[in-house]
């Protein structure tokens, strides 16, 4: 038997989950270990790059937001915060510990800002934090950024509600004490609204929430401020209900493998209407076919339901354990709580292997290793 601890945060409560996920190959379990207390609404979690005994946990709160810490024990047990920094905006959706050095970048969906700061282990040091509030191009309403994430020495930063990706890289002004400046943006269609972002094979893959719609893109010049987009497919399954409200959430790449040697799109889907689809909703899985080619573009593999309402997190295993065989998502509206599937047929397929309704709304994952 193979176990995994799976850490899980979410809306509207103020712990973080601990899952036991067991599997023979044959039958697998999935198990609520323990709820550890935090701050509310610890939507995102994420580890430390080179720590994976310390976790950080944003505060999502509508009408301001914080970050926390904590050591997590082998059990997955959580100890108290260690540290708590106010993030600089309200309701902040994602952050990003940096691998690159000792900082964190938390996004603040409805404070249109971003705020980068220095750390250290456990502590975070406000004397160094930077909040860096994003322009508004002409005629949009609202600064909404959802994302960060870092690539080589940029941080790229989608804003759903600009319809841009801004860049950031550090900050080499002579006497400013800015950890990082705004350097560029790639514009996105406009009412797209660009979500969550990953990167691979020197291409940009785009989610819009808005549009739900998967788009991949050249990454341009720095400074150029211009999209290249190669390819744009719908994200949703075509025989849902009547009258769906489709919003993509989430993307994943896992890294290839002996086993796993295609780098297949893995994009989660919510229906947010009234008419549900008894199927819940579906993970889409894509392929980028053509690299370097004039044939170059997306292909929708396969549609797998789920039985979750509004999948909004969704995280794979670790490669070092075998846990990339693996993907568990969570629902975040009704009662649904998590599920585990299995990569099949090289990773064009998912089947379900595993379900849990204990905690019934979870958001955001980390496998420990």
């Amino acid at each position: 038997m193979v176990s995994f601890r799976i850490l899980a945060g979410g809306y509207y409560e103020a712990f973080i989950a601990a899952y036991i996920f067991n599997t023979t190959g044959q039958t697998s379990t999935l198990q609520l270990a323990s709820r550890s207390r935090t701050g509310n609404g610890p939507s995102w979690i994420a580890f430390h790059p080179q720590n994976s005994s310390l976790l950080y946990s944003v505060n999502d709160i509508w009408n301001s937001g914080f970050v926390q810490s904590f050591t997590v024990q082998p059990d997955g047990v959580l100890s108290p915060a260690l540290d708590t920094i106010a993030s600089g905006g309200n309701s902040p959706v994602h952050l990003e510990p940096l691998a690159s050095k000792e900082q964190i970048v938390v996004v603040n969906y409805s404070g249109g800002n971003a705020k980068v700061f220095n750390t250290a282990g456990a502590r975070f040091l406000a004397d160094s934090a930077q909040t860096i509030t994003f322009p508004k191009p002409p005629g949009v309403l609202n600064s909404n950024p959802h994302q960060a994430y870092e690539y080589g020495n940029e941080i790229f930063i989608p804003d759903l509600g600009a319809d841009t990706i801004w860049r950031l890289v550090p900050n080499d002004t002579p006497g400013s004490r800015d950890l990082v400046r705004l350097a560029g943006s790639i514009p996105q269609p406009k009412g797209s609204g660009p979500r969550h972002i990953s990167i691979h094979n020197d291409r940009l893959f785009v989610l819009h929430e808005l549009s739900s719609t998967l788009t991949l893109q050249r990454i341009p010049a720095l400074g150029t401020n211009t999209s290249d987009i190669i390819s744009t497919l719908t994200t949703f399954p075509s025989d849902g209900p009547q009258n769906p409200r489709w919003a993509a959430a989430e993307i994943l790449i896992p890294p290839t493998t002996e086993r796993f040697p295609v780098p297949y799109i893995y994009i989660s889907n919510r229906n947010k209407g009234f008419i549900k689809d008894p199927r819940g909703d579906s993970i889409a899985i894509f392929e980028h076919v053509g690299l370097g080619t004039a044939n170059e573009g997306l292909r929708l593999v396969k549609q797998v339901f789920t039985g979750l309402d509004q999948i909004r997190g969704m995280e794979f295993g670790p490669v070092e354990t075998g846990g990339d065989e693996f993907l568990i998502a969570g629902a975040s509206e009704g009662g649904a709580g998590v599920v585990v599937l299995r990569r099949i047929d090289g990773g064009r397929d998912l089947e379900i292997v595993a379900r849990n309704s204990e905690v019934r709304t979870r958001t955001s994952f980390v496998w420990m290793k």
